[in-house]
């Protein structure tokens, strides 16, 4: 990966287990650095941008990456929304969709309303056709909302282990592109 990006993986809700894609892009890019979280399955949305605030004090954030799917995505939006801060960037894979009633099976907490403010850094957001916890009308919504680059790649489920994108080496590429 290129020397001036410092990339943080930012998981979802439940993390990303051993066969999602962002273990895999850590496994071979041992230097990207996981944002860990306290609490994975009922995840405090203060809490969460909190500790991606902690995670990235003295950093230079102009090399900073964030590679988020899913409540990840949201929590970066929020915490840009919070901060301000300009980083070099965000990929921004599958983002779910909060105000959805898909989330009031999971106990979580402030993350809605969905955060539609311009993003303060360049973005690009990843989108599937047939994503069941985002409509593609809605990620198109965030996407131009936050100012982000819109990849749509088809019919790809949630953009996860789940969905067949164990290793996903068309992401990684994506992602080395877009640096």
């Amino acid at each position: 990966m290129q020397e001036t990006a410092r990339v943080f993986i930012v998981p979802g809700l439940g993390n990303s287990g051993p066969d999602h894609w962002q273990t895999h892009f850590q496994r071979l890019h041992p230097e990207f650095t996981r944002i860990e979280q306290r609490e994975w399955d009922a995840p405090d949305c203060r809490e969460w941008v909190d500790t991606l605030e902690q995670v990235l004090a003295g950093e230079n954030l102009r090399r900073v990456v964030l590679v988020a799917h899913s409540l990840g995505c949201v929590t970066v939006a929020h915490w840009a929304g919070r901060y301000g801060h300009r980083i070099k960037g965000a990929l921004l894979v599958a983002p779910s969709d909060v105000d959805t009633a898909h989330y009031a099976a999971f106990p979580t907490t402030g993350f809605g309303p969905m955060p539609l403010a311009r993003l303060p850094f360049p973005s690009r957001v990843v989108m599937s056709q047939n994503d069941e916890w985002v409509t593609p009308v809605r990620a198109r919504q965030f996407a131009e909302a936050w100012g982000s680059e819109l990849v749509d790649i088809g019919p790809a489920g949630h953009i996860n282990a789940a969905s067949g994108h164990g290793a996903w080496p068309a992401g990684l590429a994506l992602l080395r592109e877009w640096l």
